[in-house]
């Protein structure tokens, strides 16, 4: 089973990805997790590129960059796990480059869903879980602070989270195109909710459809 996390950064997928692998560990279940861009030596060199501010680099090959590291990752990693029986718990995957290389820099999405193909080999996920999150709020938690405007000047920010707030509004208009889209795969919830919260509504989602 293939289960990914979707959200702009910030909106808590890496707290809500463990807390569910704590979980379904103790119920006996044998979880491999793993993140996009990454996950083989080759995809996070291409994960060190893609973040690192001092490249600049194109819409389109930063698409090409994205499916070059998911390439790697589905048919070294995802791929044989999966053979295998694991159940794999993915933080992002192509639904990410549909939301910010297609949404968010505009990339004809008929030429991106084909790019996407050929890097997957076809695999979609079982269920997706999106914590909805404005722009504005995931600021507000990475800084604790309000004045977006410096949040974008601070130094931690890798070369994805520079593009500013518009740029994160169109990823998730994105996101929110993609639900729409997908409502049998796709699962929301307000990433504004306590963790506890939405772990426990993960795991009851999980538990309703009978994935584990």
């Amino acid at each position: 089973m293939l289960i990914t996390f979707e959200g702009i950064d910030g909106a808590g997928k890496s707290t809500q990805i463990a807390k569910l692998v704590h979980f379904l560990t103790n119920e006996g279940v044998d979880v491999l997790t793993l993140r996009e861009p990454g996950g083989t030596p080759a995809a996070e060199k291409i994960r060190a590129i893609l973040l690192d501010n001092a490249h600049k680099v194109t819409p389109v090959g930063e698409l090409l960059l994205f499916s070059a590291s998911r390439a790697e990752l589905v048919q070294e990693v995802i791929k044989p796990a999966l053979q295998e029986g694991k159940t794999v718990i993915l933080d992002r995957f192509f639904d990410s480059t549909t939301a910010y290389q297609g949404y968010g820099r505009g990339i004809d999405l008929v030429l991106l869903q084909s790019v996407i193909s050929i890097a997957t080999c076809g695999i979609t996920p079982d269920i997706t879980f999106y914590l909805d999150l404005a722009p504005e709020e995931a600021l507000k938690r990475k800084f604790a602070k309000s004045s977006i405007p410096l949040a974008f000047e601070r130094e931690e920010l890798d070369r994805m989270e520079r593009s500013g707030v518009e740029f994160y509004q169109k990823v998730r208009h994105g996101y929110l195109e993609i639900l729409r889209q997908n409502p049998d795969r796709f699962v929301s919830f307000d990433a504004l909710q306590p963790v506890g919260t939405l772990h426990q509504q993960i795991t009851a989602t999980l538990k309703e459809r009978s994935l584990f």
